[in-house]
């Protein structure tokens, strides 16, 4: 619709509902009634604002005018909804009150009047943000959860304040701050919560590189910097509500760089984390959202820690209770929470500036307890008769290897393992787990465990881990599921990957039982109509050809060759068939991959006896009848990609056997498919021009045509 047409359209329709008395909102109680007037009053406000944005971009600025003048004239109303008590009807107005903010950043100068405008919103949004007295913060129901998304709305209007007029926000903010906190011992919960809130709510309005909102903007950092002290020294942190505890939290954490320029605050702020209004706090929710925040507390000012790292592992210690099932304690944390209370404590042991004896004496009393008990734990889960008692005993032992795993998070490599003297530790802690994997009971649970444990040892001990996984292997291997596979198999890929060669005769010993039991679960039978069995069954080819990419891509191809020429078949036609008879793309381009990759290694004329008869016989037909499936869609992304690695074989295979390539393709496999004789000639100079992507734009042209 032309945009001045518009524009009187909208004023016409005003002029008969303000004639009509609807914009005497104040005297409205039919709430139904004026959250549908709010929708059409936000519609009526961007419809204008729309053609403002046309004429402007037309150059009509007389229209344009009367455009944001017409805009103007609702502003009283719209401000009239959106400080509406109904979060409803509120909501419904901020549409317009955004696109309005958006004109004002637009504009060089600022009237009287919008100014006034901006503040206007900038104290409805404030206010509107306020929790409500019926929030039930233990409970919370759908309500609530309207409640999140509403503020969530409001903050996206303070941000675009903040982008009109950063300097208005800023005072706007530390005068609601400042009063609130000078007496939060009287003042109500949702009013001390948004104020701490709104401050929290700056560091995302006032964006700045890497969280350095101390420096630069002197008048700015002074007014953060001021805010800051007032929060930690006020004592609000004692407030008796969950939400404002909470908030005082979130806004520490996300503000730590305060604490490097006012280090003397870390103390304090420690002592909230680490006592009754913290980590052993009566709420659980305060509780487990103070865990994250004081493991993020810690390790962003790594460094200011040192003073205070042995008074916090000694507060810190009836935290890490591994607690047993038979014994009826419970621990003062969920195992998710104790999770980043270990890491915490691994990082405050590594980062400190101790030596290496002094870190590996408090790593080894961290670990010992967990080892110690894990012993004790899995004997009685051998005896164990009930399978509750079974289950909930292999649960506990799975905590105590995650809780050993999440303490080596603060080591980046083996060197720094090597450095704080703790590879002796974890070696004992490989030592005291792996056992739990010749377990008859509760396989799941405790290979899962120690896997992950496995994943971070070969991070953090390299080839010290090397003698443990031949014996891990051989029990993980042991009565598998496809999950189990699954998972097995990156394990597998992660160890190839770093240490190529020096596991070499580890490969060729479990490389043909690995196979074999991929295979007895991929033949295993399924109902015809069981969607999990054949997604799982899908997700096991797909590691199967993970494994196989990270074998070839790691130079160790020659473990395949050394398996015999049966057994090289046996691994490489399941590879053929995920190439061509399997609609999933994601495989299909790791088949390719593997396929162009044994051609670059096997494809010469040195190659293995046989090798040249199957590229001919199998992996030239796979590059054709695989794109020419109904199923291969070339209008699909991750298709598109395995055509590519497609391209890449025949341009590979060209290369390693040269004309002879041409010629079979010109004199029998592309005949054989019908495909017309100027049609092979084309596809033949395609094949052999130098520039890889001509052929790889060549070969998606030729299927598209050659497709029924």
């Amino acid at each position: 619709m032309d945009p001045v047409d518009k524009m009187k359209l909208v004023e016409s329709l005003c002029q008969v509902l303000q004639s009509a008395g609807f914009f005497s909102i104040d005297r409205e109680e039919d709430v139904d009634f004026l959250a549908r007037f709010s929708k059409l009053v936000n519609g009526m406000g961007q419809s204008l604002i729309v053609s403002w944005t046309k004429l402007i971009k037309n150059g009509d600025i007389k229209n344009a005018q009367e455009a944001l003048q017409g805009t103007e004239t609702k502003v009283a109303l719209m401000l009239q909804l959106l400080i509406h008590e109904d979060d409803d009807i509120s909501s419904n107005i901020i549409g317009f009150c955004y696109d309005y903010l958006h004109i004002l950043k637009q504009l060089t100068v600022l009237s009287d009047q919008q100014k006034a405008n901006v503040e206007a919103i900038m104290l409805a949004v404030m206010k509107k943000l306020t929790y409500d007295e019926e929030y039930n913060f233990e409970n919370e129901g759908e309500d609530e959860a309207m409640f999140v998304v509403y503020r969530k709305q409001l903050k996206l209007l303070l941000d675009r304040l903040a982008q009109v007029s950063p300097e208005l926000l800023l005072a706007s903010v530390r005068r609601v701050f400042s009063s609130t906190l000078q007496n939060w011992q009287t003042t109500r919960f949702m009013e001390a919560e948004v104020a701490i809130r709104l401050l929290y709510m700056l560091a995302e309005a006032l964006p700045v590189s890497h969280g350095a909102h101390f420096s630069g903007d002197v008048s700015k950092a002074s007014a953060l910097q001021d805010m800051m002290r007032t929060l930690v020294t006020s004592g609000v942190s004692s407030y008796q509500h969950t939400s404002v505890t909470l908030e005082f939290f979130e806004t520490v954490v996300r503000y730590e760089k305060f604490f490097t320029v006012e280090p003397q605050h870390i103390p304090c702020v420690l002592m909230a984390f680490l006592d009754h209004r913290g980590l052993w706090h009566p709420s659980a929710k305060v509780q487990s959202r103070t865990a994250y925040l004081f493991s993020r507390f810690v390790k962003s000012l790594n460094k200011q820690m040192n003073p205070f790292i042995e008074d916090i592992l000694n507060r810190i210690q009836d935290l890490l209770e591994l607690s047993p099932p038979e014994n009826g304690y419970q621990s003062l944390l969920s195992s998710d929470n104790q999770l980043f209370i270990y890491e915490t404590a691994g990082v405050l042991i590594v980062n400190s500036e101790y030596p290496a004896e002094r870190k590996q004496a408090l790593m080894r009393n961290l670990l010992t307890p967990l080892m110690e008990k894990f012993k004790i734990l899995l004997e009685k889960l051998m005896l164990a008769q009930d399978e509750e008692r079974q289950a909930s005993l292999a649960d506990c032992l799975n905590h105590a290897v995650g809780f050993a795993s999440r303490t080596s998070k603060a080591f980046s490599n083996k060197q720094t393992v090597k450095q704080c003297g703790c590879s002796e530790v974890y070696l004992d802690c490989l030592q005291t787990f792996l056992p739990a994997l010749s377990c008859p009971l509760q396989k799941d649970v405790l290979r899962s465990g120690v896997r992950t444990f496995l994943h971070r040892m070969i991070i953090c001990l390299e080839e010290e881990v090397l003698p443990f996984i031949p014996s891990a292997s051989e029990h993980m291997l042991k009565d598998c599921e496809a999950k189990d596979l699954q998972e097995f198999i990156p394990l597998i890929n992660q160890i190839t990957a770093k240490f190529k060669i020096q596991v070499s005769p580890f490969l060729q010993q479990m490389f043909m039982p690995l196979l074999h039991a991929i295979f007895e679960v991929l033949l295993r039978p399924a109902e015809e109509n069981d969607q999990s069995a054949a997604l799982e069954k899908q997700m096991l080819r797909r590691s199967y050809f993970a494994f196989l990419q990270t074998v070839t891509g790691s130079g160790m191809s020659e473990v395949i060759a050394n398996q015999g020429a049966e057994n090289v078949e046996q691994v490489l036609v399941p590879v053929i068939q995920g190439a061509v008879e399997y609609p999933d793309p994601i495989a299909q381009k790791t088949c390719f991959i593997i396929l162009s990759k044994l051609v670059e290694l096997w494809g010469g004329k040195d190659g293995p006896v046989g090798f040249a008869d199957f590229v001919y016989k199998h992996i030239v037909p796979a590059c054709f009848l695989a794109p020419l499936k109904q199923t291969f869609d070339l209008a699909d992304a991750q298709t598109v990609l395995a055509l590519s690695e497609c391209a890449v074989t025949l341009k590979t295979i060209h290369l390693k056997r040269g004309p002879e390539c041409v010629q079979y393709l010109q004199q029998e496999y592309l005949p054989s498919l019908q495909v017309a004789p100027e049609i092979i000639q084309e596809f033949c100079q395609a094949l052999q021009q130098p520039d890889a992507k001509v052929f790889k734009n060549y070969l998606k042209v030729f299927f598209q045509r050659a497709k029924p």
